[in-house]
């Protein structure tokens, strides 16, 4: 066999395994569309339940999910990005940096249920939060947080060091460097790292249960301090908890937070393709 020959079969190959990657998941999104989209309408999306939760909206278990993902935002974004740029640009290359990345690495597998047990102890408990959005989201953010220090570092170390020379060079501090160049540029992997993180807090069921979630909620929060609902708990609720549950309501709740998830993913590529159409590299 030539070398071309060889070539193509391994192009083949690897299009083969790709092919054979997609097919199941574009199979599974179908499933749940054509089985979800029945259940789908301006009462569904706009309502609270009714009947034991077999009819009615899920109105307060989206704006819920909401509420977790932007708190889980607003206490892991800005200390993630810090934790970052210290490791990044500023912290030596010794064992105590290497050991802080290899506890970030092992911090990312832990399982989600073991976060939810620490937020029930420090946030609900010890500092007397209780079941709250408060406590579901600061539980959350730790949950994200190796996620994001890991990929935002990994995206400002991908920017050519010939940056950084060249402003310096040019009379800028190392912050002016960091914050004009070295941040704007790394901008695609930084959103990347955000989103992969807090998509995975906005589908996580064990955290919310223990720190946050309500199994029903006549009335919408009104404080971080109050319970909510939100869509992964919502979810397993009806699915193991209600019989006679309608299939359709179950479905159409995952669409809903399939929808959600891939919201928050066209928005991410969206201003990931505007920012790596302005870096320079």
């Amino acid at each position: 066999m030539t070398a071309r020959q060889t070539q193509k079969v391994g192009y083949a190959a690897l299009a083969g395994i790709a092919v054979l990657t997609v097919i199941p998941i574009i199979a599974l999104f179908i499933y749940i569309l054509i089985a979800g989209l029945p259940a789908i309408s301006w009462e569904f999306l706009s309502g609270f339940p009714r009947d034991g939760m077999r009819s009615g909206g899920i109105l307060p278990a989206i704006l819920g999910t909401l509420y977790l993902t932007l708190g889980t935002a607003l206490f892991s974004v800005p200390p993630g990005i810090a934790a970052a740029v210290y490791l990044a640009e500023y912290a030596p290359d010794n064992g105590l940096t290497r050991t802080i990345r290899i506890a970030m690495i092992n911090l990312s597998g832990i399982p989600s249920v073991v976060y939810g047990l620490f937020g029930l102890g420090l946030f609900v408990l010890f500092l007397k939060f209780g079941t709250s959005i408060l406590a579901a989201s600061l539980t959350l953010s730790i949950m994200t947080l190796p996620v994001i220090i890991s990929t935002t570092e990994e995206a400002l170390r991908s920017v050519p060091t010939s940056f950084r020379v060249v402003s310096i060079s040019m009379g800028a501090s190392k912050w002016e460097t960091i914050w004009r160049i070295v941040l704007p540029q790394g901008l695609p992997g930084i959103i990347t790292g955000i989103i992969l993180g807090l998509e995975r807090a906005a589908g996580e069921t064990a955290p919310i249960l223990f720190t946050g979630a309500a199994f029903f909620l006549p009335n919408l929060p009104n404080s971080p301090l109050d319970p909510t609902m939100a869509l992964p708990y919502h979810l397993f609720v009806i699915s193991t908890q209600i019989p006679g549950m309608p299939i359709q309501i179950q479905y159409g709740t995952v669409l809903v937070l399939l929808t959600f998830v891939l919201g928050m993913n066209l928005i991410a590529n969206f201003i990931r393709s505007r920012a790596r159409a302005r870096r320079h590299w």
